[in-house]
């Protein structure tokens, strides 16, 4: 699983103005879709299955109670599941496009929310999700949601933003934070936990993370991990295996008896 926080500078994920041009973009498989006679996602939350364009980028775009004009009033992140995620979660689209729905309606949004170790929950959130099939114009099947977060809280009190360095202060004028790895890691836990997914150590963030960032230590750590669940897999196959094996005798065992009487 990939997951992306962007916001900032200019172009399509400019953050310091309206959500109009980023919600627009998002809306770019939609005509390409209605033409092939195909679904269009629409945009989404825990609260509302179906939302429009226009009502998003006007909920964003008010949600900025004492925001500077330089502040960021919104950012976008993006989940992508690898192509074994999204096989474990549905045999079709239409099943995968749901089964995904539910995970980031509850625990992305879930997650999302005590990362900033304020006590906050989804419904505290004000974001808009909308799901995509494809990818730089390729034809397969690449399912991500791309989600766009409003800076405040939904009561429109609370700034939030997964791009501080903060991680989880309790102390002075900045109480919370985010803590971007713990997010991705618990993002990977909740989707494992949910749909029963067995992920590879070499397939996880903490791996990834480690052998690009980590210390000798991290990296040392993460390499015994994958060893030793390679270790337990050449294990369990070698045991189905040797089942197998006496199960073919046993049938040939029986066989036999019946064809000597």
């Amino acid at each position: 699983m990939h997951i992306k926080i962007q916001g900032g500078g200019g172009g399509t994920y400019a953050n310091t103005g309206s959500c109009s041009s980023v919600a627009n973009y998002l809306e770019h498989e939609d005509s390409k879709n209605k033409n092939q006679g195909k679904e269009i996602e629409p945009f989404f939350n825990h609260r509302q299955e179906s939302v429009k364009s226009l009502d998003v980028i006007n909920s964003i775009d008010k949600n900025k109670a004492k925001l500077c004009q330089d502040e960021s009033k919104f950012f976008v992140i993006t989940v992508s599941p690898s192509s074994e995620e999204l096989k474990k979660i549905g045999n079709t689209p239409a099943e995968q496009s749901e089964a995904f729905k539910n995970y980031i309606k509850n625990d992305f949004a879930k997650q999302y929310a005590e990362n900033f170790n304020k006590e906050l929950t989804k419904d505290d959130l004000m974001y808009y999700a909308k799901i995509h099939t494809e990818r730089n114009g390729k034809n397969e099947n690449d399912m991500h949601a791309h989600i766009i977060v409003s800076r405040k809280t939904a009561d429109n009190k609370v700034k939030i933003s997964p791009q501080t360095n903060h991680k989880g202060t309790t102390k002075g004028t900045v109480k919370g934070g985010f803590d971007r790895k713990e997010f991705i890691n618990k993002m990977e836990q909740s989707f494992d936990q949910k749909f029963n997914y067995q992920r590879n150590v070499e397939e996880s963030f903490e791996y990834k993370n480690a052998m690009k960032n980590g210390t000798f230590a991290q990296r040392k750590d993460q390499i015994f991990k994958a060893a030793a669940q390679e270790k337990k897999s050449n294990l369990v196959q070698d045991k189905k295996e040797i089942l197998e094996q006496k199960n073919i005798e046993e049938n040939i065992k029986q066989k036999r008896q019946r064809f000597e009487r």
